[in-house]
């Protein structure tokens, strides 16, 4: 009489697929981790969280003009001597005196910069028939040009012109004109995003007061602003516009930068005297700062 194998116990069979199924799941794992919330072409992606309930999406959009507080430009002594030692001696004295001048004004209101720029000069004739032959040959210098740079940074406005006119007197072969900037201050850049902040809230509540609606508590607030522009549909324009910037005024003292220095000391007697009569007028130009904050309200129903 035959007798069939024995078979294995079902306990022993299910143990063995739970493990396979187990780490089928492990190795699928990372797969689905990386899996994006919505395909191209999918016509809906999942609504961030703070859009479950009633909401307002309120973008804060501030926009002011404050004056530059930075300004640059530099003076040029040129001398031509036979030999480049001369001409370096001789152009570095012309800059001297300017440079004692501006920098008793203080370090921390004016910055300089030297530097030197040395050009051969080559001997050259005409011959018979009129044409300029210049050489271009080490054995043909006939002197060197040396031009002494003074390159100033003014850092604080308030002595701006006073240095200018100093610049002047002290008779360069040549001065730019000087060239404005803005280097927003800590204090003022964080005077601008509570502003936009604020712009934010009276926007929202203007807008629950037309809707008849009334506002709850705030759910975000991001200073990037991205929040108001997430896309709640693929495929489709940002839940916000662009919305136009409100004009805001800075407090004065903030488009000043104040300086806990002590007063310049004044410079060298004729170099004050010469640019005492040189008149100038140095005004910054005004610069446009922008700032965005998003805020999410939630929305109550009408009282």
């Amino acid at each position: 009489m035959a007798h069939s194998s024995p078979r294995k116990p079902p306990r022993v069979i299910t143990s063995a697929m739970n493990r396979i199924l187990l780490l089928a799941a492990l190795i699928a794992a990372p797969a689905l981790a990386q899996t994006p919330p919505a395909s191209i072409g999918q016509p809906f992606i999942p609504a961030p969280w703070w859009m479950k309930d009633p909401v307002i999406a309120s973008m804060g959009n501030v926009r002011t003009e404050v004056p530059a507080n930075r300004a640059r430009f530099a003076a040029r002594f040129s001398v031509v001597e036979k030999t480049a030692a001369g001409a370096t001696t001789a152009a570095t004295a012309k800059a001297k005196e300017l440079d004692a001048a501006l920098a008793a004004l203080g370090k921390d209101r004016v910055r300089l910069t030297t530097s030197l720029a040395t050009r051969p000069l080559y001997d050259q004739y005409r011959q018979k028939d009129g044409t300029l032959v210049e050489n271009q040959r080490a054995d043909q210098i006939e002197s060197y040009e040396v031009t002494a740079v003074l390159a100033v940074e003014v850092r604080d406005t308030e002595v701006l012109e006073r240095a200018y006119r100093l610049a002047v007197a002290a008779r360069p072969s040549a001065i730019d004109t000087p060239s404005f900037s803005l280097e927003p201050e800590n204090a003022l850049k964080t005077w601008l995003y509570e502003a936009a902040v604020k712009d934010a809230a009276r926007r929202a509540r203007l807008a629950t007061a037309a809707a008849g609606s009334r506002l709850g508590m705030v759910k975000v607030i991001d200073p990037s602003g991205g929040v108001c522009q997430t896309q709640v549909l693929a495929g489709w324009p940002s839940y916000a516009g662009e919305s136009p910037a409100t004009d805001v005024e800075a407090p004065r003292e903030m488009m000043a930068r104040s300086m806990d220095v002590a007063a310049p000391a004044p410079p060298s007697p004729g170099l004050e005297k010469l640019a005492g009569d040189v008149q100038v007028t140095l005004q910054p130009p005004l610069y446009p700062l922008n700032a965005q904050a998003c805020v999410i309200y939630g929305l109550l129903p009408p009282a």
